[in-house]
C-alpha cells in the first residue's frame, strides 16, 4: 500500500533548508507550562532564557512567572530583542531555566545547548513527533531523557509567520521538560487538560486586528 504523504498525516513543515523557522507559539501554551512548573518550583526569583523569541509571544507570558527573561533570536523581527545565534560560540552563560520553541531541524542541538547551560531545568515546546528519530534518541533521549512530557489534550493552533486566535491543525504538540532529578528517575507523562486554553488565553495576546506577517498555511 502506498504511503499517505499528505502534510496532515506526515506532520511536516515543508520549509527551505535556510528558511527561518517562524512559527509563533500561542501565549496560553506557555502559561500552561508555567502553571505546571510553579506547582513544583519557585519561579518568582529566577531567570529564564528564551533563545528563539521571535516577536515575543513566549517572552511576555514567561515574564508573568519569572523574575527576568533573557530574550534573543537569530533574526531581528523588529521588537527590540537581542540578535544572536544561540548555537554559535561563545556558549551562553548559565541560567536557571531555558524555555523555548526550537527550530525543528536543529531541535536536538538546542536541547543539548540548553541542557549544558541551564542549572535548574529546560522546557522545549515541540511537535509530539519530535519524540521520534534515531538521531534525537542517540543524542538526547537515551542518556538524558526528559523528566516529564506534558501532552496537550486540545490542539495548539500554530500558523507560519503570524499569531491569530482561530484555525485548526492536524499537528499535536507537547512540552518536554528536564529538571533537576536523579538519572534513574523515569520520564513521567502528564496531560494538559481540555479547557486550559479557555482558562489561560487573554484577548491581549493577539494583535488587534490580527496582522499577517507572512503568508502561510496552517501547521
Amino acid at each position: 500500500m502506498a504511503q499517505n504523504t499528505s502534510s496532515a498525516v506526515m506532520q511536516q513543515r515543508r520549509e527551505p533548508s535556510d528558511a527561518l523557522d517562524d512559527f509563533p507559539t500561542p501565549p496560553w501554551a506557555t502559561r500552561a507550562l508555567c502553571e505546571w512548573l510553579q506547582e513544583r518550583h519557585d519561579l518568582a526569583m529566577l531567570t529564564v532564557r528564551e533563545p528563539t523569541c521571535n516577536r515575543g509571544h513566549m517572552v511576555h507570558p514567561l515574564a508573568e512567572y519569572f523574575a527576568e527573561v533573557l530574550a534573543s533570536d537569530v533574526h531581528d523581527y523588529g521588537h527590540g530583542f537581542d540578535v544572536r545565534d544561540y548555537l554559535f560560540p561563545p556558549e551562553p552563560d548559565p541560567v536557571p531555566w531555558t524555555i523555548t520553541n526550537p527550530p525543528f531541524r536543529v531541535g536536538h542541538q538546542f536541547a543539548e545547548q540548553a541542557l549544558r547551560t541551564s542549572t535548574h531545568g529546560v522546557a522545549l515546546f515541540v511537535r509530539t513527533a519530535f519524540l521520534e528519530s534515531e538521531t534525537r534518541f542517540e543524542r538526547i533521549f537515551r542518556d538524558n531523557p526528559p523528566t516529564a512530557i506534558l501532552q496537550f489534550c486540545e490542539r495548539v493552533v500554530i500558523h507560519r509567520g503570524r499569531l491569530v486566535p482561530n484555525g485548526s491543525t492536524a499537528t499535536a504538540y507537547c512540552w518536554l521538560v528536564w529538571g533537576v532529578r536523579p538519572r534513574e528517575v523515569r520520564t513521567e507523562l502528564h496531560w494538559i487538560a481540555p479547557g486550559t486554553r479557555a482558562r489561560l488565553e487573554r484577548a491581549a495576546d493577539y494583535p488587534s486586528p490580527p496582522v499577517e506577517v507572512a503568508t502561510g498555511s496552517l501547521l
